[in-house]
Formats: structure tokens, C-alpha cells, sequence
């Protein structure tokens, strides 16, 4: 038996399964009353800092301890994705989650099969990438050598499932739930003028600006010093928005379930008014970035498959898109209410 979910994000429908014994853990009253609200778009008011300081508002905050998950071994934690459900609607992707392995892993496993492709083991969690007759196989390790579960994207790119290791608990299990759902929205949604980017994302006068650059130059710092020195400003997303050509081919810029630390999963939109590449530096200095600069800050702030041709090749034309009709800066900044004075005046003024 099978329980099924249906969520819009970015204009595209991702179609959820989960197999007994997993199933969709139940809302609280609270949960319930704060995903409503965010599906109609409300700003709660949350600024990007870390979880634990978040007002209790916040999606998610009742959820902390192992005390609020007893007696519920396979109740999955959906509430971030809440505010972007929707009736059954025809999916442009689908993630089922299952125990049950067919026999073509099981000795594919055994065998070592695949092919790889791509390891990362700096720092926890850890994943391998691996490619077996037009399929793409994740394996995910919290820790060193203990494997949470095998994520497989069949050769239509649009389908996935993922398999738990039995004595994985449900937080473990949502955590590489909400990585593969990043993964298999990127590979479904790149042929369709769609991009995940890795930044922060504000609202001001209708329209949205996104702030990205390399981890630690300040991406939520500097959307933090908006919402506190202009007035009118709200956060839309704090770690991966999503940005999508619309028919008429604006630039449209939505909020998403994943959004790092900072529990902001607001159901809103907004067309983009400028991409800001940020630097640390000792002043702050504003430049418009034009055709190869524009286009290689965009797809470094990109979140893709870069060693998949496939995708890459369906991505690049949006990334190119983007660079020739969007405005794109790089700002050098400090963390203070000048950066945000410049980075707004430069804008405008563009």
C-alpha cells in the first residue's frame, strides 16, 4: 500500500510516493495554521539566521527532540513541503520511497556493478555517483561507511526512488529525502527553462533580487541587512530559490521547500530584478557584469550535475538565457548597511 503527495514548486509538479511501512507524518494544529498561512504567500517574518534562534513560528519548530517522534517509526516530516501542495495533478516528477530493492541492485551491489562517476568524502555526509546502464545510483553516508540509503534516477530522468537501510529513523531518512528531491528536480526541471541556484532571495517593490557567490561570503548576512535597513524588503527564500522563464519569457523567481537553515518555505513569486554575485571586501563597489562574467556567475551559482553532459547541455542554454536578459552584478561588500545602500543604488541606476 502506498500513500501519494502532490507538491508545486517552481511551476513544476513533484509527485511523492511512499510505500508501507513509510507514510506522510501528520501535521500539528500549529504546522497546519503556519503552512497555510505561507501558501498564501504571508511573510512571517523570518530573517536568515540559524534554526535555533527562529522565531517559534517558524515551520518545523515544534519538531525537535527525539521525544516528538516516538511511537511514529516511519512517519516522514512533509510539513516544509506543506505549503506548496496541491491537488492531483499530472507530475512532471516522481520520487517513490521503499524498502524493497529490485533484484537488478540487489546484484548490482553485490557485484559492484557501476560505473563511478563522482565521491565526496570531506566532510560528512558523504556520497558516491554512480552510472549503471543509463541509470544514475546515489549512496549517501551520514558517517564514514554507514550507508543511509541508495537514491536511483531511472533513464528518463524524471523518475526516482529511494531506498532506506532498514535501521535508518525517519530524521536521517527525510534528510536524504529532501537531498534527493533537490537532486531529481534538477535533472527533471533543466530541460524546461528552470534553474536552482544557490542563493538568497529578496522582494522589494515587486521584485526579486538573489544574492549568491562561494560558501561563507555572506549570501544571508547580506539579504539579512536588507530586511533591516529597507523598508518594504521581505525574504522569499534564503538557500535555494528558483528561478524559471515564464511563457511570456520573464524571468520569474519562486520560493521553494528547500531553503537551508533559515525555515523560510513561503509559496511565493516574483519577477527577477537583478543576480548579485557577492565578494568580501574592504569597500563597498557595485559593477555590472556583462556576457561571459554574467554567464560563468550564473552557472557557478547553479546547482546541476556538471559531470552529466545530459544536463548540462539542457541547462546551458537557460544559463545563457539568463546572462543576456537578466541584469547580473558582482558586489564587493562588508557586512554593513553601506553594502546594502550600494548594492540597491547600483541597481538601479543600471
Amino acid at each position: 500500500m502506498t500513500e501519494k503527495r502532490y507538491y508545486k514548486v517552481g511551476g513544476h509538479v513533484i509527485e511523492v510516493e511512499l510505500a508501507e511501512p513509510w507514510h506522510f507524518k501528520a501535521l500539528s494544529p500549529k504546522e497546519a495554521e503556519v503552512a497555510e498561512k505561507l501558501r498564501a504567500g504571508e511573510d512571517l517574518g523570518v530573517i536568515p539566521v540559524p534554526a535555533d534562534k527562529l522565531d517559534d513560528l517558524a515551520l518545523n519548530r515544534e519538531i525537535t527532540g527525539k521525544d516528538a517522534i516516538k511511537g511514529d517509526r516511519y512517519g516522514l516530516d512533509f510539513s516544509q513541503y506543506a505549503p506548496f501542495e496541491v491537488a492531483e495533478s499530472a507530475p512532471l516528477m516522481t520520487l517513490r520511497v521503499q524498502y524493497e530493492r529490485p533484484e537488478w541492485l540487489v546484484k548490482a551491489e553485490e557485484e559492484k556493478a557501476w560505473r563511478q562517476v563522482v565521491r565526496v568524502d570531506e566532510v560528512p555526509p558523504f556520497y558516491e555517483g554512480r552510472v549503471l546502464d543509463g541509470r544514475i545510483i546515489y549512496e549517501f553516508y551520514p558517517a564514514e561507511d554507514v550507508s543511509a540509503g541508495i537514491f536511483v534516477i531511472e533513464e528518463d530522468y524524471k523518475t526516482g526512488t529511494y531506498y532506506p537501510r532498514e535501521k535508518m529513523g525517519p530524521r536521517v531518512t527525510m534528510f536524504q529525502v529532501n537531498t534527493v528531491l533537490m537532486i531529481l528536480y534538477t535533472f527533471a526541471a533543466a530541460p524546461y527553462n528552470t534553474l536552482l541556484l544557490h542563493s538568497s532571495m529578496v522582494r522589494l517593490d515587486g521584485k526579486a533580487n538573489l544574492f549568491f557567490g562561494v560558501s561563507g561570503t555572506g549570501k544571508s548576512t547580506h539579504s539579512r541587512l536588507w530586511l533591516e535597513h529597507v523598508k518594504g524588503c521581505d525574504l522569499m527564500n534564503d538557500d535555494n530559490p528558483i528561478i524559471r522563464f515564464d511563457d511570456r519569457g520573464t524571468l520569474i523567481g519562486y520560493g521553494s521547500p528547500w531553503s537551508g537553515k533559515t525555515l523560510c518555505y513561503r509559496n511565493v513569486s516574483a519577477p527577477v530584478r537583478a543576480l548579485v554575485r557577492l565578494e568580501q571586501a574592504p569597500e563597498n563597489r557595485i559593477n555590472r557584469l556583462f556576457t561571459l562574467d554574467a554567464y560563468a556567475s550564473v552557472v557557478a551559482a547553479s546547482s546541476t550535475i556538471r559531470w552529466n553532459r545530459r544536463i548540462m547541455d539542457a541547462l546551458i542554454p537557460t544559463v545563457e538565457r539568463v546572462a543576456m536578459t537578466v541584469p547580473c552584478y558582482h558586489l564587493g561588500c562588508r557586512p554593513d548597511a553601506e553594502a546594502v545602500e550600494v548594492c540597491k543604488n547600483g541597481i538601479n541606476e543600471s
